[in-house]
């Protein structure tokens, strides 16, 4: 008795289930990313095997935190949220198709978050869909600041900047090498009336002449990024007034010193020239009147001929003669002073 009241229990619930139909709800499960301000559609579809009118359907979505009503089927715009008035539509034409989706129109960025579509047809399912909203960033700008009266060395921040982006960005700064230079950044982004952020990021650097610098905005929700290079030239770079005016005097003075060190030196050359010809010809001198020594005795003496004519050869003859051969053959006269002059007094020439 007890088997046979299971049995038709049975029966009766799976003749309930074939009357009602397999009833399902479908909705992709990976979040929906929305271009700001354009259009989106965020998916959901049900089936049954059960036939069903439009009067039998009902379809809403609804904000899943809040349970504000975004859209309803059969339409009812007085239990509709006023951020959602004429911004949503359904597909009525293929709802007997099992396509409940929703036509979200201009999105913005409030409209971020979770929605809910539920489905009835005498029984209801409900499933949740994540909408994410992004933005493409503006080409970064790059300026110095200060960007006047710049000189090497001088410390410079280098501002960039990025707008009209959504969410926030990751800013990257890179060096000519490629290097990370990151570290020393000050960051902010800050969002505008729109909700969509503007970023300003700044770097401090030792300012050299051929310096290249990189600024990468990234939009990690997009998979974009953005970059922008400055490179800071030695034409970019203004030599300091006093500085060229004080290498200007320095120059002069260099050469000043170097002018009169040329004349102390050619100076010092040309008396040490005076000096050492006037010693030569001192010691000149001193030899000629050494070796001449022996003639000062025999000036007034004359020698004569058997005839008895003669001519007297005198001292200073013979010493104009010497230091002559000495000028014209310094070793051939040398040698003559040390052997054959002292003979000369008693080789007297006699000029017949």
């Amino acid at each position: 008795m007890y088997n046979a009241i299971l049995s038709v229990c049975l029966v009766m619930y799976l003749l309930l289930g074939s009357c009602r139909g397999v009833f399902k709800i479908q909705v992709p499960e990976v979040p929906v990313v929305a271009i700001f301000g354009k259009d989106i559609t965020l998916n959901c579809s049900f089936t049954t095997n059960a036939t069903f009118s439009l009067g039998d359907l009902s379809v809403i979505w609804q904000l899943t935190e809040t349970r504000k009503m975004v859209q309803k089927y059969p339409h009812q715009p007085d239990q509709q949220a006023d951020n959602f008035v004429n911004r949503t539509a359904l597909f009525t034409e293929e709802l007997e198709k099992g396509n409940a989706s929703l036509l979200l129109r201009h999105v913005r960025i409030e409209d971020e978050g979770s929605f809910t579509c539920f489905v009835r047809i005498k029984s209801h399912q409900s499933a949740s869909i994540m909408l994410r909203l992004a933005a493409s960033y503006s080409k970064p700008s790059l300026h110095l600041e200060p960007n006047k009266n710049l000189k090497p060395g001088d410390e410079v921040a280098i501002a960039c900047h990025s707008s009209g982006g959504y969410p926030q960005a990751t800013v990257q700064w890179h060096d000519g090498k490629g290097s990370n230079i990151t570290e020393n950044v000050t960051t902010s982004q800050v969002a505008n009336e729109d909700g969509l952020f503007d970023v300003r990021s700044v770097i401090r650097v030792i300012l050299e002449p051929n310096s290249t610098y990189s600024c990468l905005v990234r939009n990690e929700l997009l998979n974009e990024e953005t970059q922008a290079l400055a490179t800071i030239t030695g034409q970019h770079l203004k030599f300091p007034v006093v500085a060229l005016w004080l290498t200007i005097g320095l120059s002069i003075c260099l050469l000043g010193l170097l002018a009169a060190l040329g004349y102390v030196c050619r100076r010092k050359i040309r008396q040490n020239c005076e000096e050492n010809k006037a010693e030569d010809d001192a010691e000149e001198e001193t030899e000629a009147r050494t070796v001449m020594k022996p003639l000062e005795h025999a000036n007034d003496k004359e020698e004569v001929n058997s005839n008895g004519s003669g001519v007297t050869c005198r001292w200073d003859q013979w010493k104009r003669k010497y230091l002559n051969d000495k000028k014209e053959n310094p070793k051939q006269v040398k040698n003559l002073s040390t052997s054959a002059l002292p003979l000369l007094p008693y080789f007297t020439v006699v000029i017949v």
